[in-house]
């Protein structure tokens, strides 16, 4: 995966086309945005290249605006933002490919920066239209996709512009391949992966890939509960795929063979109804009794887990060990979170919930490094190809 970056080709003088991931959660009420960390991100190579005096042009998608102008998904709180951030003058073209965005990038000189309009208020843009991706690209000299969280899809702006102009990678995609890459190819062992979230079938192929790889597996969040059951335990009202039962048998049996751990919960912190307020237990075994669903991983499995974590030399985590959206259930996902923030380990955090768990906590920077993309680390690390990072320029 060695690909060309923007310090492999020169941007002095020239018109950079820079894909961002500027998709940031804004407020219903005030439409202000509620989180910046995305934009923050894009920040080192927007430095870069006003520090090379190139002329940037930039791009982004928000929200799912269905390919028509809708001023609620507009770009302008954050041209606002990064006019902050940046503490210089970010202009926001009144369109994408139209009128305003022409005359902008034509005159846009060193050292300036212009942000195009939502490029999902045209449709052409999520059906890679050629000649749409063609326009975009005639405004620039060089393309740049930083854009982590969409290199999964093959867009016009993520793909299509990469045949037509010089394509590179800025440092954030640069930095999710070095990391997701190398606990891929070349990890410190012992190489533990932490597997949450609520469905097997979301992870299936992040696990297969993952058992030819890591040492040790470990299992919590929902998913758990297919596995009981697939083994036989009672799992009362706990969610479960009964359709993924003889997948989960399989994978217990490709771990035996690959000589992997894999673990499972050992005991269960169970309640009477999907709710912070319902009646809950503790249960110490991998049986969960009828009228009960388990909600989080128990006690003695945040420390047998803590203890793995603690003798790993790299950890990958992906989705959260239980429903952390009830404080009575967050204390598996907590606990976790904070042996990864002590952990001497290599510490990779899969985007997602698992993100979002770890800056809440306020131990982002504890960690040697977030994934941005949600989708795009999973399929990442199911081992596929993302359109949005093999249309770049080979070294």
């Amino acid at each position: 995966m060695n690909k060309k970056t923007i310090r492999d080709i020169d941007v002095s003088g020239k018109k950079v086309l820079v894909r961002c991931d500027f998709n940031v959660p804004l407020d219903k009420e005030t439409g202000e945005i509620i989180d910046n960390r995305r934009i923050r991100a894009a920040i080192p190579t927007i430095k870069y290249l006003l520090d090379n005096n190139a002329k940037i042009i930039l791009c982004s998608h928000l929200g799912r605006p269905k390919g028509e102008f809708n001023l609620k998904y507009s770009l302008r709180p954050v041209a606002e933002e990064l006019s902050k951030l940046l503490n210089k003058e970010v202009k926001l073209a009144k369109d994408v490919i139209g009128e305003d965005a022409v005359n902008l990038s034509s005159n846009i000189k060193e050292g300036e920066i212009v942000l195009l309009e939502n490029v999902r208020f045209h449709k052409e843009e999520e059906e890679n239209n050629p000649e749409f991706a063609k326009k975009l690209a005639s405004f620039a000299d060089i393309y740049v996709n930083d854009a982590f969280g969409t290199a999964h899809r093959a867009h016009a702006s993520t793909a299509g512009v990469a045949d037509y102009l010089p394509a590179v990678s800025g440092f954030l995609i640069e930095k999710e391949l070095e990391f997701l890459g190398s606990s891929l190819e070349n990890p410190e062992r012992p190489f533990v992966a932490i597997l949450g979230g609520a469905k097997v079938s979301d992870k299936i192929g992040v696990i297969e890939n993952l058992l030819d790889k890591v040492d040790t597996l470990l299992i919590g969040g929902g998913m758990a509960y297919t596995f009981y059951k697939a083994q036989g335990h009672n799992i009362g009202t706990s969610i479960c795929e009964e359709d993924k039962l003889e997948l989960a048998n399989e994978i217990l049996e490709k771990a035996k063979q690959k000589e992997v751990k894999l673990l499972l919960p050992i005991d269960n912190h169970i309640s009477s109804e999907y709710s912070n307020e319902a009646e809950d237990r503790f249960v110490e075994e991998q049986e969960i009794p009828e009228g009960f669903m388990g909600l989080d991983i128990g006690p003695k499995t945040i420390n047998l887990f803590c203890e793995i974590i603690k003798d790993a030399k790299t950890v990958l985590w992906n989705g959260p060990l239980g429903v952390t959206e009830f404080t009575k259930f967050e204390e598996g996902t907590k606990k976790i979170a904070k042996a990864l923030a002590e952990s001497k380990a290599v510490t990779i955090i899969g985007g997602g919930d698992s993100a979002a768990a770890i800056e809440k906590m306020g131990l982002a920077d504890k960690m040697t490094h977030i994934s941005t993309g949600g989708g795009a680390s999973l399929e990442f690390l199911e081992g596929k190809i993302l359109p949005g990072i093999a249309c770049l320029n080979n070294k």
